[in-house]
């Protein structure tokens, strides 16, 4: 039999908070996280604001000459793993480190740390580059880094899918638990895209939104005036383990993972397949291994990245998955309020969905306030709800095709 896997500790860094709390705070509140970009001059950009993580202090996590020597999205992973092993009382030590895994996914790792090279490069010469730049900027660092500080010694490495990655970072977790093959795992995803050159080649694929004038409006999924995605950074962690450990332990379990559902379009390398069919089979396949159907799901929350393709496309394959049941569904897209974290946008909504189990309350989709008639579900807007939830689905869509779900239930034993 499969191993049951369970979510015990929760760790986040996001534009809405610097921890899980101050985050779903914000969340119920339906406040955005999005701000004109002050970190560079951005003023030549066609889009100026982002969803950026404020007053993020590396050094509470890391001593100051490794938090020098790591990229941004590396000191927000190591953030978001240290929170979740405090918050689940995992320890780790020599008795049980080869038993626990890190998989930490991220779209695009240090691309800061390699534009910041490109400039020195240019401008200094090859001789003034940093020893450091290839280690800072490739995408598994975020989970070597947070094996080195945790002690962490099982399966080591980086999903890289997208805005697929971190979802697909705490599926292949799960399975890697279910096996038998480790008793816990440190999983999620960690963005830090915020520099010139990402909201540049963005602003060129004609994704992001352009409403500068209005910051905290511009992020509006499902809306019919919506106009690109919101870029925004972060990370979160989710601490996996396999139940009877958990129990064993005496472990508070916040909520138990029963199902993942990964696909592929195979049909454009930005747009997602005719009516969400790659969609709609990982949610088909996420069900079927939860091993539950349809109208047993009491939250969705969506890909939803406010733009016009995307969320038609979510919209037809969640239709064509739920059947008449996709009308009594809640659904959500907090990207409304945390901007899209790319690669971390998986792992920072599957936090979200274990947090609707464990307090009965569901995130809004802000912004809406001009529905597209082509999303026609129940979006919750602009005001959260409560409701007893059981059972949750998490979508993420990706670039090159990938679809991912996870499907989180309220734990029993």
């Amino acid at each position: 039999m499969p191993h049951r896997v369970v979510v015990t500790g929760i760790g986040m860094v996001s534009p809405l908070g610097l921890d899980i709390e101050t985050s779903w705070k914000a969340l119920l509140a339906g406040e955005s996280g999005v701000s004109p970009i002050t970190s560079f001059d951005a003023s030549q950009l066609d889009t100026r604001i982002a969803a950026s993580v404020k007053d993020f202090e590396p050094t509470k996590y890391l001593d100051a000459k490794e938090a020098r020597r790591a990229d941004r999205f590396v000191q927000f992973a190591c953030a978001s793993a240290v929170q979740a092993v405090q918050a689940s009382g995992l320890k780790i030590d020599s008795s049980n480190a080869t038993e626990v895994g890190v998989l930490i996914g991220s779209g695009i790792g240090g691309i800061m740390t390699l534009s910041q090279g490109f400039d020195t490069m240019f401008t200094k010469g090859p001789k003034k580059m940093s020893p450091f730049i290839v280690p800072m900027m490739i995408t598994d660092m975020g989970s070597g880094f947070v094996s080195i500080i945790t002690g962490a010694k099982g399966p080591n490495f980086c999903t890289t899918s997208a805005c697929s990655s971190g979802a697909d970072a705490i599926g292949t977790a799960y399975s890697f638990i279910q096996s038998g093959e480790v008793k816990a795992m440190l999983a999620g995803g960690a963005e830090a895209p915020l520099c010139p050159i990402s909201i540049a080649g963005f602003n060129a694929a004609r994704a992001l939104s352009e409403n500068n004038e209005n910051p905290k409006g511009a992020s509006r999924p499902f809306d019919a005036k919506r106009d690109g995605f919101v870029m925004g950074e972060g990370s979160a962690i989710l601490v996996l383990e396999d139940m009877e450990h958990a129990m064993n332990r005496g472990a508070n379990i916040i909520a138990e993972l029963v199902g993942y559902g990964a696909t592929g379009d195979g049909y454009h390398i930005t747009q997602p397949a005719e009516g969400g069919e790659g969609g709609a089979r990982a949610m088909k396949k996420a069900l079927a291994k939860a091993n539950l159907q349809p109208s047993d799901i009491d939250y969705i929350n969506a890909h939803g990245t406010s733009t016009q393709i995307n969320d038609r496309g979510e919209t037809q394959a969640i239709k064509s998955v739920f059947g008449e049941a996709a009308y009594k569904v809640p659904i959500s897209s907090t990207k409304s309020m945390t901007g899209h974290l790319l690669g971390a946008a998986g792992a920072v909504e599957a936090a979200i969905c274990t947090l609707t189990i464990q307090n009965g309350q569901l995130p809004p989709t802000i912004n809406l306030h001009n529905p597209d008639p082509d999303c026609d579900l129940d979006y919750i807007p602009n005001k959260s709800r409560t409701k007893k939830v059981r059972a949750v689905l998490s979508n993420s869509f990706g670039f090159g095709g990938h679809n991912s779900c996870l499907i989180f239930k309220e734990f029993t034993a």
